[in-house]
């Protein structure tokens, strides 16, 4: 016989009884089914927010990600615009330099460069007017002809060292050493070269050159270029010696303008550093005329000037 209790209700409805193990037996599965139902929907809770959480990290992740390739991508352009900036700076001042060397050029040949005016404008005037200026330094006696080392005889009126007569002397006697390279200082063609018994210039040559000019190199040791040959300015002709009536071992030079006697040492000392000095030094010259005459003559190659030492241009 089982044990259990019997619960008698009456009521409107009648009369009802209840086994109190059954009912225990339903609390049970009820308690049960709520038990269960709440496991079930805690597992899924879980489960879901694992899924999330899951889902969150692999968002953050990815955003950690996109920040770090951002960061990197930043700091690239942040080099870049770095190195661009030091680029610009670095064009800029070479701008300011290639600005300040065109306006030394500018005052070196008598430019006056207009505010309004651009780099490349300033350039392309500074341009024509070097290439007149290396066309005149072409044509024209210019520089040393021989290495420079000072002058033993000025021109001009002096007593001769050999018979001490006073006498005008039309050239510079030039130091130099026995056997010194004697070079053209203008393109030209040798209208004489030999010995000269009648001046006392001993072995002589006479170039004749452009509008109008001649030099003559006096007192050579030994000449190695012949009468009627063409000459580029530069081109070694002579040298040096102590030939004709002479003290020693020098050179003559002298400059000859229209058959008129110039003094050399402007010519000596002109070159494109003290471009415009000649001008104001030598004003038997027509300068003017001279530079409008050659001013449509481009010299592609011009010979540069044997530079001379620091006392010359004092």
């Amino acid at each position: 016989m089982d044990n259990h209790f019997t619960i008698t209700i009456h009521d409107d409805n009648g009369v009802q009884q209840y086994n109190l193990h059954h009912f225990v037996k339903k609390v049970i599965l009820y308690v049960a089914m709520f038990l269960g139902f709440i496991a079930f929907f805690s597992v899924m809770t879980i489960l879901y927010l694992n899924h999330e959480v899951e889902a969150i990290d692999i968002k953050r992740m990815a955003m950690q990600k996109s920040y770090k390739e951002i960061e990197l991508k930043n700091k690239e352009l942040n080099d870049n615009m770095n190195a661009t900036l030091e680029t610009l700076l670095s064009k800029k001042e070479e701008l300011d330099r290639v600005s300040q060397s065109l306006s030394d050029i500018e005052t070196l040949i008598g430019l006056a460069p207009v505010e309004e005016m651009t780099l490349q404008e300033r350039a392309d005037i500074a341009k024509l007017s070097s290439e007149d200026m290396a066309t005149l330094l072409q044509f024209i006696p210019s520089g040393s002809p021989v290495h420079y080392t000072g002058i033993g005889g000025d021109f001009g009126r002096r007593i001769h060292p050999i018979t001490g007569k006073i006498e005008y002397h039309a050239g510079t006697d030039m130091r130099a050493d026995m056997n010194t390279r004697v070079n053209a200082t203008a393109d030209g063609i040798v209208e004489f070269a030999g010995p000269d018994g009648k001046s006392g210039y001993g072995n002589l040559i006479i170039l004749q050159h452009n509008y109008g000019f001649k030099t003559y190199f006096a007192h050579l040791n030994k000449i190695v270029i012949k009468s009627g040959q063409f000459i580029k300015k530069g081109d070694l002709i002579a040298y040096s010696g102590n030939t004709g009536l002479t003290s020693g071992p020098h050179l003559h030079y002298e400059v000859k303008f229209m058959a008129r006697i110039v003094n050399p040492i402007w010519f000596i000392k002109w070159d494109a550093l003290n471009y415009k000095e000649i001008f104001e030094k030598e004003n038997e010259i027509p300068w003017q005329s001279l530079i409008k005459a050659t001013a449509h003559i481009k010299v592609p190659n011009p010979t540069q000037a044997q530079p001379l030492s620091q006392s010359v241009h004092q």
